[in-house]
């Protein structure tokens, strides 16, 4: 009896010892790699060439999504950059080409203190001197200088500055090309145009699929 309670003993024992070695085996699981987010891109198609602006979804949120939210709308379509100011910034998205203003969506918070400064080929939100007051025009930097007056300061008034959202990846030349227009008086505002710049549309860029 002593001797079959020993053998049972042994063979129990062996099945943990067993189970142990393959728990100390034991392969870890693999974990799948994190996704990186998706660049967001945008084209801008205008009447004198396209330019593509990546946008800072990260630093600008809610900017990004209320432009987004336009871009979705087609809102852009047959807009025009109606101030130019050579050595300054191209302004745009917010009127027609009859210089009539369209009707917007609400004011989007003011993004400013994210950290980015307004260099040349970036994007800003245009607003009024109201800090909060950005809809739907953006304008963007034709030099660097612009940062000591344009870039957040403070958190008053005058201070606040104004809201860089993304930059310019490709088509700078296009946006140059745009500063050197010929600008006048039109509908009562200053540095239009004298020939309209058309803004054909603004659409989200997607990557096209690699064929094999």
């Amino acid at each position: 009896m002593r001797r079959k309670a020993f053998i049972l003993f042994m063979i129990g024992f062996g099945l943990v010892a067993g189970a142990a070695d393959l728990k100390l085996k034991r392969i870890p699981l693999t974990t799948k790699a994190k996704k990186e987010p998706e660049t967001v891109q945008i084209i801008i198609e205008t009447s004198l060439g396209n330019i593509k602006a990546e946008l800072f979804e990260d630093k600008a949120p809610m900017t990004v999504s209320n432009i987004l939210n336009y871009v979705n709308k087609k809102f852009y379509d047959e807009t025009v950059f109606h101030r130019v100011i050579d050595g300054f910034m191209i302004q745009g998205g917010g009127f027609t080409k009859e210089m009539t203003q369209k009707e917007t969506d609400k004011p989007v918070k003011n993004e400013a203190d994210n950290g980015l400064s307004n260099k040349r080929g970036t994007l800003a939100m245009a607003r009024t001197g109201v800090v909060d007051s950005a809809t739907c025009q953006f304008f963007i930097n034709l030099v660097d200088r612009n940062a000591g007056s344009l870039d957040h300061k403070s958190k008053t008034d005058r201070g606040w500055g104004y809201c860089v959202f993304g930059k310019v990846v490709e088509g700078m030349d296009i946006v140059d090309k745009i500063a050197k227009t010929t600008t006048g008086t039109a509908g009562g505002h200053r540095d239009v145009p004298v020939k309209a710049v058309v803004i054909k549309n603004i659409r989200r860029y997607i990557e096209p699929a690699v064929t094999k």
